[in-house]
C-alpha cells in the first residue's frame, strides 16, 4: 500500500447535497483530520435542507464532526432530488463557495454516483475548483452503486465507532430508512479497511493528482 502525506492541511471545503451527506461519506474523515490540526478552517455547503429540521440536524452533526475546527456551513433550500432543475442555483452556490476559500483539500460526492442530485454536484465541483485536490466520498443506499474506490484514510477503531454513534445520535430523522443503521456503516467501513491493510476505512474515489516527486 503506497501513501501519501500532504505538505499543507489547513483548510478543506466539503459539499453535499443533502444534510448527512457529508458525514456519511467522510465523517471518520472529518474526525481524524480535526484530531490532528486543531483550528483547521472547514467551509461546508449542503444544497438542500435549509430552513427544516435537517438544517438543525446538520449544524449540530458537522460541529460534533469537527470538533476545535473553524466550521462555516450553508445550508440551501434547493428541493431534495431535483438538482438538475435547479442546476443554475447551484451552480451559483458552488462559485461563491470557491471565490470565499482557498482549500487544501475538497471532499465531495464522488462523480458516478447513482443519485442524480450527488452525481449533479460531482460534476460542478470541478468546475469552480479546477486545481484542487478532490476526494469523492461514497454513500451506502439502496442503489448498490458502491464501486471501486482507489483513495483510503485508514480509521481507528474508536473513531469508526464514534462516526456511527454521532451518526444516529444527529440524524434522527433518517432512522427510518432501511439502510441506515449501525452494520451498514460499520461493515463498509470494514471492508474498506480490509482493502487498504487497517480495521477500519472510509474510501474515496480520486480522479487526477499531481506529483513533484523532484520537489
Amino acid at each position: 500500500m503506497i501513501g501519501l502525506v500532504p505538505v499543507r492541511l489547513g483548510s478543506l471545503v466539503a459539499v453535499g447535497a443533502h444534510c448527512d451527506d457529508v458525514a456519511i461519506g467522510a465523517g471518520g474523515t472529518l474526525l481524524t483530520l480535526c484530531a490532528a490540526r486543531p483550528g483547521l478552517r472547514v467551509d461546508a455547503l449542503v444544497l438542500s435542507g435549509g430552513g427544516t429540521e435537517r438544517e438543525e440536524e446538520e449544524h449540530a452533526a458537522l460541529a460534533a464532526f469537527c470538533p476545535g475546527a473553524d466550521l462555516r456551513l450553508n445550508v440551501l433550500k434547493l428541493p431534495d432530488g431535483r438538482l438538475p432543475a435547479h442546476w443554475h442555483e447551484a451552480k451559483e452556490a458552488v462559485e461563491e463557495l470557491r471565490a470565499a476559500t482557498e482549500p487544501d483539500l475538497i471532499l465531495a460526492p464522488r462523480r458516478d454516483d447513482a443519485h442524480q442530485d450527488h452525481r449533479g454536484l460531482a460534476e460542478l465541483v470541478p468546475t469552480a475548483f479546477r486545481d484542487h485536490l478532490t476526494l469523492g466520498y461514497e454513500i451506502v443506499k439502496w442503489d448498490g452503486d458502491l464501486g471501486r474506490p482507489n483513495v483510503y484514510q485508514p480509521l481507528r477503531p474508536e473513531v469508526a465507532e464514534e462516526k456511527v454513534s454521532l451518526l444516529q445520535r444527529h440524524y434522527p430523522s433518517q432512522r427510518h430508512r432501511p439502510w441506515y443503521d449501525r452494520e451498514a456503516f460499520l461493515g463498509l467501513a470494514r471492508i474498506r479497511g480490509i482493502e487498504c491493510g487497517a480495521r477500519y476505512a472510509e474510501a474515496f474515489h480520486g480522479s487526477k493528482l499531481v506529483l513533484d516527486l523532484g520537489g
